[in-house]
This record gives C-alpha cells, sequence and structure tokens, in this order.
C-alpha cells in the first residue's frame, strides 16, 4: 500500500526551518560517522549540478540510514557554479569534481572512484527513508543470481499538483512498471534515482556508456542481464520507496503534459535500447 501522505520522517527531513544549515551539517557528519565504518562494502553515488537548495536534506537522510554495513557516499560535483562542493565537503561526505558535463559522466566518475562492493545509486532531489540502503543491497547480497535491484518512489508536490493526485498517478505508474517487467522491457523501469548493482560487474560492462538515444540507468541495466550477470529485481517493501521531488515534472509543464513526453519518452528509450543491444 503506498502512502496517500507523505510520511512525518520525510516531513521533518523536508522542514527547511527545523535546524540550520550548520545544525544539518553537524547531524550529517554524525550520521555518516556512523554509517562508514572502516572498509566500505556499500558506496551511494550522487550527481550532483547545482543542488545548493535540496542536497543537505538528501545527504541528511542518507546520514539517517540503519544498517550493519559500512557505506561510503560519494557526490560527483559536475560543475556545478552554486555551493554544492562547499556544502558536501563541510557535511564530511566525499566529493569528486567531475568537468565532462552530463549524467553519463558524473555516473562513471562516481563508479570510479567507489570502494564499495555494492553501488547504489541517489540523485540529490530526493530523500531516503532509513532502511532504504538495506532494502537495496540484501538481495544482491543474498542472491547472486542477481545483476540489478531498483525501487519504488513518490512525489513531493512543488507545483500545483496534489500529493493525492500524485498517489494515483503513482498507481498508474505501478502497474505500467509491471507491465514492463512481464511483457515488454523491464529495463525501462530502472532509475538511477534508486538503484543498485555489483561495482565489478558495472566495471566489467563499461559502466554507464551507452549509445545515442538511449538513457545511463536503464542501458546499464541491459548489460549486466545480456552479459550473464543475472536478472533484474523490483523491490516493493514500503521502506524502500524513495521520495522525490516533482521538479522535472514541472519543468514538463506539468502533470498532464509531463505524462504525454513521458510516455513518449519511454516508447523511444526502449525502441533504442532494443536496437542498441542488436
Amino acid at each position: 500500500m503506498r502512502p496517500l501522505g507523505i510520511p512525518q520522517p520525510i516531513r521533518t527531513l523536508m522542514d527547511r526551518s527545523a535546524m540550520t544549515n550548520d545544525q544539518r551539517l553537524a547531524a550529517i557528519n554524525k550520521g555518516y560517522a556512523t554509517l562508514l565504518k572502516g572498509a566500505p562494502e556499500v558506496s551511494v553515488v550522487m550527481p550532483a549540478y547545482n543542488e545548493e537548495k535540496d542536497i543537505l536534506q538528501t545527504l541528511h537522510s542518507l546520514a539517517c540510514n540503519k544498517t550493519t554495513r559500512s557505506v561510503e557516499i560519494i557526490v560527483v560535483n559536475n560543475n556545478s557554479a552554486d555551493n554544492t562542493e562547499s556544502l558536501v565537503r563541510a557535511a564530511g561526505v566525499t566529493c569528486v569534481n567531475e568537468r565532462t558535463q552530463g549524467i553519463t559522466a558524473a555516473r562513471n566518475a562516481g563508479l570510479a572512484a567507489a570502494k564499495g562492493k555494492y553501488i547504489l545509486n541517489a540523485d540529490a532531489d530526493t530523500l531516503y527513508p532509513q532502511d532504504w540502503i538495506e532494502n537495496m543491497v540484501t538481495p544482491l547480497a543474498n542472491d547472486e543470481r542477481l545483476s540489478v535491484t531498483y525501487g519504488r518512489f513518490s512525489f513531493i508536490p512543488t507545483g500545483a499538483t496534489t500529493r493525492a493526485t500524485y498517489f494515483f498517478y503513482e498507481y498508474i505508474g505501478d502497474l505500467l512498471r509491471y507491465v514492463n517487467k512481464f511483457f515488454k522491457e523491464e529495463a525501462v523501469n530502472i532509475y538511477g534515482f534508486n538503484s543498485g548493482f555489483r561495482r565489478e560487474q558495472g566495471v566489467a560492462v563499461n559502466g554507464f556508456d551507452h549509445p545515442k538515444g538511449s538513457n545511463e540507468d536503464g542501458y546499464l541495466a541491459l548489460k549486466l542481464r545480456e552479459k550473464g550477470f543475472g536478472k533484474l529485481h523490483y523491490v516493493t517493501n514500503i521502506k524502500a520507496l524513495v521520495w522525490t521531488t516533482d521538479r522535472r515534472i514541472q519543468l514538463d509543464g506539468g502533470l498532464w503534459k509531463g505524462i504525454i513526453k513521458r510516455v513518449q519518452r519511454i516508447v523511444f528509450k526502449k525502441q533504442q535500447q532494443h536496437s542498441g543491444l542488436q
């Protein structure tokens, strides 16, 4: 069952008035010191471009995660012109600068810098529940027949669209994901802000490199599966559901215009991914 409203722990993280930047930085440093217990088993990799508005909330959500695994967080600063880099470093988190502009270059830079056995992909405008890391890594750790984990997400409204409207929209999205999984191409379900894989296997397929017209996240999953590293695994546990802003939908002109554009992109993405494998 999806939540109709935003859970209180996520609402608390969203509240910019709850603490000053200095207080949030101190909380991130403290939480991260608990997460990183020596050599990392898990690397959470997050590209960032001009994310000073949201990145501390995102890092705070990750620093609040509960797991016995050692976890490093890597932010790839992709030519930000704001205070993204200084905020990340003040939070005590590793910051890698990637001068080649673009999400593919940024994700590949993060993969190259990562030390963990498992890579979790995150984004700087997304909030992560405290059990996200554990729920995304455990299937990979327990089953060698899996190559990728990917999870669900819900929207945080920033425009006129209400949370109730998104609630129903997200259920339609869930239905489409099941159609893709069982009848079409499951890889189109995979998003770079909520997925994971084994670092060694990702390196073996040249990371996030992809043909023109396809996307880096879904195409990596295709490569891993086609290489024989294992199946794609859909994590449906509500404790792994992440919360992301609807800013991309707003940039598309709102929900209904965004739906049309997203359907067009999914269809085009599927066609390109299939042709890229032929």
